[in-house]
């Protein structure tokens, strides 16, 4: 393993959003924001200030967000809708489902707070089925970026991706460590580094954990091949299939639960085109609770010592 991951700094990957959204905001007069009453909490800030008449607070009203949501994109606009994840998909399904999906309106539905590591707020705000909610739903695309430069990147390019597009971040500052002027490519995996024992496939906060595990793992000598899948939906199967097949063991690790996730997305691209043993690193049928992000990941498996116990599961099942 030669490559060499370095931390620039723990940031949170809402302020990456609020950077790129302002950004993207400068470059193209289409962009539009609207919130539920959670400017500050997802850095919407300095949008909001630099373009007032193109920012739109709705309060505490997801649904109607999302339907303005919806005009604003059918008249030519690219909507920017933000709120809590757990409130812009669970509380408002059926809208997003009607307005969003179902018309292919071009949203951007902007999902802040997302998973367990929103943290002391508790089971009520914090969600882990979000992601599954989001991609069985037919034209909706799927991100979650790793760090707070990725999310930065991603925010601003899918705003010349045409169509629904479900963008996840979270609360808590974490590990920053890809490159600040990177080109963020919808649908395309990223190979972080190169193994040829198991491939674990990561995103959001894991994909930091999974770094860290498959150094550890390296000094005992198992070699870990470790892939940054961003965009959940469309999932890139071809790069799934190419390091599977070559590895010949599976773990998928992300925050979120296994039912719907991630790891039964992969599982079902393998099933069909090479079975092969799978670990799951993720939360199983639970609720979280209050507690600290670090806490919180510890308890449910989400870290790089889950990973690494999972990495010698599936090695043994070979």
């Amino acid at each position: 393993m030669k490559e060499i991951f370095t931390n620039t700094g723990n940031k949170d990957t809402r302020s990456g959003f609020g950077a790129g959204l302002h950004e993207v905001g400068k470059k193209n007069g289409d962009v539009v924001a609207l919130c539920a009453d959670l400017t500050g909490s997802l850095k919407m800030d300095a949008f909001a200030a630099e373009f007032p008449e193109r920012f739109f607070q709705t309060g505490i009203a997801e649904a109607n967000m999302i339907g303005v949501a919806s005009g604003l994109a059918l008249s030519g606009k690219i909507p920017y809708a933000g709120s809590f994840a757990n409130f812009v998909t669970g509380r408002v399904y059926d809208q997003v489902r009607q307005a969003v999906a179902y018309s292919n309106t071009n949203v951007k539905i902007c999902a802040s707070h997302a998973g367990i590591t929103l943290g002391e707020d508790g089971a009520t705000h914090q969600i882990m089925e979000d992601l599954g909610l989001m991609r069985m739903l037919p034209n909706l695309t799927v991100i979650n970026p790793c760090d707070y430069n990725q999310t930065k990147a991603a925010t601003i390019a899918i705003a010349d991706h045409v169509g629904p597009v479900y963008l996840r971040f979270g609360r808590p500052s974490v590990p920053n460590f890809t490159p600040a002027d990177q080109k963020f490519e919808i649908g395309k995996a990223l190979k972080l580094i190169e193994g040829s024992d198991v491939s674990i496939f990561a995103t959001g906060h894991l994909v930091w954990e999974s770094i860290i595990a498959a150094q550890e793992l390296e000094k005992a000598g198992i070699s870990a091949e470790v892939i940054n899948i961003h965009t959940i939906k469309p999932l890139d199967k071809k790069a799934v299939i190419e390091s599977a097949s070559k590895t010949k063991a599976v773990v998928v690790a992300e925050e979120h639960l296994i039912a719907g996730g991630l790891g039964e997305l992969i599982s079902g691209v393998l099933a069909k085109e090479n079975p092969l043993p799978v670990e799951f690193v993720a939360v199983d049928d639970l609720f979280g609770q209050s507690g600290s992000p670090s806490e919180l990941m510890h308890k449910y498996g989400l870290d790089a010592s889950s990973i690494i116990e999972a990495v010698k599961r599936v090695t043994g099942r070979k």
